[in-house]
């Protein structure tokens, strides 16, 4: 299966971190030579703190996180623009639906409204996308 998917951070660091990697991460990274993914607006700014906590806890240098950017901005990787309206009405409204958090919810609200399927290693994501009918990558 190609096309466009909704991919969420724990895929996305699972890239960054060896003992977090798996068979599905690398499944989701092989897919993106042939599609793109949408994240939405939060997603560079959870990258960020990921790496930054790593970094302050010796998990990461500052040259790995700098590597791992770098990385991350060559692959076809599309971040949704968010407003303020959206993200106080449809995905808080969507978070608390579903019982996520407003960001577990924002990648959500981007699978559903653009009818993409979302990769995500995420429990309670995976049965929150299929309780709405969206197809779990």
């Amino acid at each position: 299966m190609s096309g466009p998917f909704v991919v969420d951070n724990s895929v996305v660091m699972a890239w960054c971190f060896e003992d977090e990697a798996g068979k599905y991460a690398d499944a989701v990274l092989e897919r993106l030579t042939v599609a793109e993914a949408m994240v939405p607006a939060i997603w560079p700014l959870e990258v960020g703190n990921v790496l930054l906590v790593a970094e302050r806890r010796r998990r990461l240098r500052r040259a790995d996180s700098e590597r791992f950017i770098a990385l991350l901005r060559q692959l076809p990787i599309v971040v949704e623009p968010e407003d303020a309206r959206r993200a106080l009405g449809d995905v808080m409204a969507l978070a608390r639906d579903v019982g996520l958090s407003t960001y577990d919810a924002s990648y959500l609200n981007v699978a559903l409204r653009h009818g993409l399927p979302i990769a995500t290693m995420d429990r309670d994501l995976r049965k929150a996308a299929r309780r709405c009918h969206v197809a779990v990558v």
